[in-house]
């Protein structure tokens, strides 16, 4: 009887891994291949070669780019390269994206930076709220923006125990925001004990000097996040369920779900297109190729246009496809007039003539 009961258990404790493992893979899209669609006028920025996670592009046209992401599980270009944050015009023939220079007190040695925001003040005065992992930790970096000589002046950094593992961000005011946890635990085992197990203990919190709060719940991965030209809306990816959700904001910034896009793609950064209210989204075709990197069998890109997701039935355009001989681990993609710039986690970055 005892072995039978031991074998009855083995069984279960088998079945349960086996259903786990499939349930990741899915999740993963461990199995999808697409095939390459490119855009006929594209070439590679000079300059950026360790990844440019996030762009943020103001209405004059200058890009704020995050670069030299180092991420658990994620692979990197340059170890020993500290992060930074660079600066691209985009009303120049041939950008070259120049690093900004950050005031003296800050600590460059440990800046990892990752989702970037901006916010432009009512004296037209720019602020840069940036996602930080120095040692792995989360912090956000709030920064003044000085155009004058192409540098950023750190205001303060913000920690909360609320913010343990944040992604991304998206400016309210000079002082507040909401951000993505993008897992529950942290350090790399638990974190992948996490994905594995398909929680969803992910979630949105509100900031700001007064108040911290926790306003939506119950992703597998909270990743990108922006707001709708009006304010009133707030999209999330879901990166491991491949879904944006779309949730009303209140006066008193809470959210309330509305409704979620079903998607066949791991979303990360969210960008919307100010004068269009159009989703443009980086998305990464194969989990597994990103998590578990293989030079020979390389992560691509994928970049999708999201028209009217407020209505029943958006329309959803595939713009680029790449298998990763040009371009690997897309995490962003935004536009400037008739410019597409498509960045990623820890490669280059494209610019493309729409």
């Amino acid at each position: 009887m005892g072995k039978l009961l031991a074998l009855a258990v083995v069984g279960l404790v088998g079945a349960l891994i086996g259903e786990r493992l499939l349930g990741f893979r899915n999740r993963m899209n461990a199995s999808r291949e697409l095939k390459a669609k490119r855009l006929p006028n594209c070439h590679l920025i000079k300059g950026l070669e360790t990844g440019s996670e996030d762009i943020e592009i103001l209405p004059n046209g200058l890009a704020f780019i995050s670069s030299g992401l180092k991420y658990p599980g994620i692979p990197s270009f340059s170890p020993d390269k500290r992060g930074e944050i660079l600066l691209l015009d985009l009303n120049e023939q041939n950008p070259r994206p120049v690093e900004l220079r950050i005031s003296r007190g800050f600590d460059l040695a440990s800046f990892n930076p990752h989702g970037i925001s901006t916010y432009i003040g009512d004296d037209d005065s720019v602020y840069l709220f940036v996602v930080n992992h120095p040692q792995y930790k989360s912090t956000v970096e709030l920064f003044k923006y000085v155009e004058d000589d192409n540098s950023l002046v750190h205001l303060k950094t913000i920690k909360h125990e609320l913010l343990p593992s944040v992604n991304d961000i998206v400016a309210l005011s000079p002082d507040s925001f909401y951000a993505t946890n993008d897992h529950y635990f942290t350090g790399l085992p638990l974190m992948m004990l996490e994905m594995f197990l398909g929680l969803s203990w992910t979630n949105v919190i509100y900031y700001s000097p007064k108040e911290v709060r926790e306003v939506a719940s119950g992703f597998y991965s909270a990743n990108g996040i922006n707001l709708s030209p009006d304010g009133q809306y707030v999209y999330v990816a879901d990166i491991m369920d491949h879904n944006i959700h779309v949730l009303q904001k209140h006066a008193n910034f809470s959210l309330t779900p509305l409704k979620v896009l079903q998607l066949d793609t791991l979303i990360d950064n969210i960008s919307v297109d100010p004068y269009t209210g159009d989703l443009w989204v980086g998305c990464h075709i194969n989990g597994l190729k990103l998590f578990f990197y293989d030079p020979e069998n390389l992560p691509g890109s994928e970049v999708l246009r999201i028209q009217d997701i407020l209505s029943e039935k958006p329309t959803v355009s595939q713009v680029y496809v790449d298998d990763g001989s040009v371009i690997q681990g897309s995490s962003v993609a935004t536009v400037y007039g008739k410019k597409l710039l498509i960045g990623t986690v820890f490669h280059r970055a494209l610019s493309c003539e729409l």
